[in-house]
C-alpha cells in the first residue's frame, strides 16, 4: 500500500530543482538550495549591504513569525496559522527570485532562509504547535540584522 505524503509548495520546488540535471539548473538557483544546507554563517566584520527586495522581504517574513506568536499561545486557529506560513512561503520565493548578494552575503541569508522555511513546513504538518520550531524562526529574525545591514529594522520592529 502506498501512503501519500502532503506536500508544501517550496518542498514541491526544492525537489524539483534536486530533480533537473546539474546541467539545466540556473546556476544562482543550484546555490541557493546548496546554501540552505550549510551551517549557520558567523557573524561578519562589518554587517552585509541590504537590498529594496531583501529588506522587503525580511519585514514580510517578522510580521508573519510576530502573528504565530498568537498561535502558540492559542489564540489562533490552525487556518490563520497556515495564511501565517504562506506569507513567509511568498517572502521567501520573493528573496529568491530576486538575490542580488555577495556570495558570503548569500550564504547567511540562506542559512536564515532555511529556519524560516523548516518552522513554515512544521507548522503546517505538526499535529501540535511546533514551539521549537518557531521559536528557531525568532532567532533567525533576531540574527538578521546581525548579518545585515538594515538601518530601519529596528526602528520599525513595532
Amino acid at each position: 500500500m502506498r501512503h501519500l505524503i502532503p506536500l508544501s509548495a517550496t518542498t514541491l520546488v526544492l525537489a524539483g530543482l534536486f530533480a533537473l540535471p546539474a546541467a539545466a539548473r540556473p546556476a544562482h538557483d543550484h546555490a541557493h538550495a546548496t546554501h540552505a544546507a550549510q551551517a549557520p554563517a558567523a557573524t561578519p566584520a562589518q554587517q552585509w549591504p541590504t537590498d529594496a527586495s531583501l529588506r522587503e522581504g525580511m519585514r514580510r517574513i517578522r510580521v508573519a513569525v510576530q502573528g504565530l506568536e498568537h498561535y502558540e499561545h492559542g489564540h489562533m486557529g490552525i487556518a490563520q496559522a497556515s495564511a501565517a506560513v504562506t506569507l513567509i512561503d511568498d517572502a521567501i520565493a520573493g528573496m529568491f527570485a530576486d538575490c542580488k548578494l555577495e556570495p558570503d552575503a548569500d550564504v547567511a541569508l540562506h542559512g536564515l532562509l532555511a529556519e524560516f522555511m523548516a518552522g513554515a513546513e512544521a507548522v503546517r504538518t505538526s499535529p501540535q504547535v511546533p514551539v521549537a520550531e518557531i521559536a528557531r524562526m525568532r532567532q533567525a529574525l533576531a540574527r538578521y540584522p546581525q548579518l545585515f545591514d538594515d538601518p530601519r529594522w529596528d526602528a520599525e520592529a513595532d
